[in-house]
């Protein structure tokens, strides 16, 4: 989709289709309101006959609009105006850029970026704009032999209330089409299919992104990773034949003595539970238990097409977990790159095995602040449903940073406790500690465990399980969180809102 920002009025744009919005209760916004007066009341007509109410969600469409010289206009309800904020503005972006799709139309005029959001500028509107219309027109065909839908909008133009606010809109412009180009490429390596992402898959595209970008990579192999003692990663790996990776990515935007964000995706391309096999209804949607792989590698593209000041390395543990005669089994004892052993009481919690050798291998850059993205535990799920991520960390500095990155973007995250006392869940009789902690506090469980290896550096842990992807009829991955992320990023590198 093709973006563009200007300053005009809508009764004289020539366009496919006019986008405005209007509140409950019959209140038109500013570009309604001028659509209005050039078809003589036809707006103010259609509302007071209760055509259309302005509640949020609803739509009306209308063609041929007197004294107007696009093809149509489309009505976006607003809901109230008094409760109109971040969520409900994103939630209006989307549904209009549905509706015009679904019409046929191959270019829009999108005057929702003029409405005022509290506290929010001109710039944050337009950059949300670009990421939630990237978002609501995404599409992931690559597989179906024919396309059902040949039309589809392909230009979109944003408009901002005044032109002395065109130099800082093409800024958030453009970020916004860095950030909605990272949360595709987290969708589609997500969405591809198990036989076509494994572990080396992920490392070609790795490959890949650094060339066209101009990224440094590594790649590791088995070996290596044996050499450097991680036993934990390679226990996942050790029933699967497609062989593990370790993907290593750099972007280089600040000063060489500068310490590096470094960021680590859980990347397990298919997990099966391996000898703790998990049930087979739904396991095809293990295939997005590689989300936080996804994520950290769409928030590395997005941060090199906006070139941020600052270091940022990415690492991704990449494995398949499955079951053979050569995988590892509950009660196996492993000692990780760190030197700690782990009695490995359950195949299925394999996650925090991989990612507490990634950990460690971070210390290697010299990290300023090292935060982890996994699908990591159920629990999550129950503690937080599908709307925002778990949130630890050893700095509640840190904790703040992250959380207000996720309420700036819509892609929030919860800030749970990391207390000693759930320690004690991990206890072993015969290892240094167990890789699960027992049914209760499972996600925190988890966190604890990760803790362990990240005692030299700030850290957070992000659980996605219930954000990474949606199941059902649209099931589908989500690209969270990458705005998050990149959020951040662009608040660490000072780079205006």
């Amino acid at each position: 989709m093709e973006f563009s920002i200007k300053s005009g009025s809508p009764e004289k744009q020539r366009s496919n289709c006019v986008v405005v919005g209007v509140f409950e209760h019959r209140r038109l916004t500013l570009s309604a309101e001028l659509i209005d007066n050039a078809a003589g009341g036809m707006i103010s007509d259609i509302l007071r006959r209760g055509d259309m109410n302005g509640k949020a969600g609803s739509t009306l469409l209308l063609h041929n609009v007197p004294g107007t010289l696009g093809e149509r206009v489309l009505l976006v309800g607003l809901g109230k105006e008094k409760d109109f904020r971040e969520k409900e503005y994103c939630a209006a972006l989307r549904l209009a850029v549905k509706t015009v799709g679904e019409t046929g139309a191959q270019d829009a005029t999108l005057f929702l970026t003029e409405i005022a959001v509290r506290k929010r500028d001109a710039a944050w509107r337009i950059r949300q704009a670009v990421v939630c219309s990237l978002a609501a027109g995404y599409r992931f065909d690559h597989y179906r032999s024919k396309d059902d839908e040949p039309r589809r909008l392909r230009r979109l133009t944003l408009i901002v209330e005044r032109r002395s606010e065109l130099a800082a809109a093409e800024e958030a412009l453009r970020q916004g089409l860095a950030i909605g180009e990272g949360c595709q490429w987290a969708r589609d390596l997500g969405n591809q299919p198990p036989n076509v992402c494994n572990p080396a898959y992920l490392a070609e595209q790795a490959q890949a992104l650094a060339e066209e970008l101009g990224l440094g990579c590594e790649i590791l192999d088995r070996p290596a990773m044996a050499a450097l003692g991680m036993n934990a990663l390679l226990a996942v790996a050790r029933g699967a034949t497609a062989e593990p990776r370790l993907i290593v990515l750099h972007h280089k935007g600040a000063k060489a003595s500068d310490k590096p964000v470094v960021l680590v995706g859980k990347g397990v391309t298919f997990d099966s539970g391996g000898i703790s096999l998990k049930p087979g209804a739904d396991m095809d949607e293990m295939k997005y238990d590689m989300g936080g792989a996804a994520a950290v590698l769409g928030t590395i593209k997005a941060v090199a097409r906006m070139a941020l000041p600052l270091n940022l390395t990415v690492i991704v543990p990449a494995a398949e977990n499955m079951p053979d005669g050569n995988a590892t089994r509950p009660g196996d004892i492993v000692s990780t790159m760190s030197g700690q052993t782990v009695e490995i009481l359950n195949t299925d919690a394999e996650g925090r095995l991989l990612l507490c050798d990634a950990l460690t291998y971070a210390e290697r850059f010299n990290p300023d602040t090292v935060i982890d993205v996994a699908t990591l535990t159920g629990a999550c799920v129950v503690a937080l449903g599908h709307v925002a991520s778990g949130l630890f960390a050893n700095k509640d500095g840190l904790a703040r940073d992250l959380q207000e990155a996720g309420e700036e973007t819509g892609d929030r995250a919860w800030h749970l406790p990391l207390w000693d006392d759930y320690q004690e869940l991990l206890k072993s009789p015969f290892a240094d500690m167990a890789n699960i902690g027992g049914r209760w506090g499972g996600a925190i469980s988890a966190a604890c465990f990760l803790s362990r290896f990240a005692k030299k550096y700030d850290w957070a842990h992000l659980d996605i399980a219930g954000t990474a992807w949606t199941s059902g009829k649209d099931k589908g991955a989500t690209g969270r969180p990458v705005p998050l992320l990149t959020q951040y990023l662009l608040q660490r590198a000072g780079t205006p809102d």
